[in-house]
């Protein structure tokens, strides 16, 4: 069952909490990690935003979470946004947008990386809307960004449905903001 949600899951890096280093200079400690283990965030329906610069891990984090949430038996998503706008393009061109959507909410967690690099369609954002909306309460959502929260109300760029997204989002949910150089380098 693990492998077939690992699998299903599509999560962009094959990590797993273990492999995260912490650090001071990361702003990541073992007690953090150690909090994510056990996926409670998950039960509690508890959405995650991790921030931080290029290259500062996010996304390994991000994925690192999925990984334990699979392994402990949660249908886990992981979208890069650039996907995840051209899924619900063709979802919507096709008819297939109920189907998708319903298939998205059955998920517990689902990862978002690289939120707030490309500007969001109208249509995108009514979509995120609806997600959150379906999610709210049931499941989880990860957000990766670089962006920092604060800024994410101006990125949605448009204030009734910025309000309803953030709102959404905030309700419960705890912040990761990592620090540091590029990790790639």
């Amino acid at each position: 069952m693990d492998t077939m949600l690992l699998r299903l899951s599509k999560l962009r890096y094959s990590a797993s909490l273990q492999d995260i280093k912490c650090s001071a200079q990361r702003n990541l400690d073992t007690k953090t990690i150690a909090r994510l283990s056990d996926c409670s965030f998950i039960e509690r329906s508890e959405n995650i935003f991790i921030t931080g610069a290029t290259g500062c891990g996010k996304s390994y984090l991000s994925c690192a979470i999925g990984h334990q949430a699979c392994l402990l038996g949660h249908r886990t998503l992981y979208f890069n946004m650039n996907r995840l706008c051209e899924q619900i393009a063709v979802a919507k061109i096709d008819g297939t947008f109920i189907k998708w959507i319903n298939r998205l909410q059955r998920a517990k967690l689902i990862v978002l990386d690289d939120f707030g690099l490309q500007a969001l369609s109208h249509d995108v954002k009514l979509a995120l809307l609806q997600i959150l909306e379906d999610r709210y309460g049931k499941g989880s959502t990860i957000i990766a960004s670089q962006l920092p929260v604060k800024s994410w109300y101006e990125y949605l760029d448009e204030p009734t449905l910025a309000d309803a997204i953030m709102d959404r989002l905030t309700a419960k949910s705890s912040k990761i903001e990592l620090k540091g150089k590029s990790l790639r380098k």
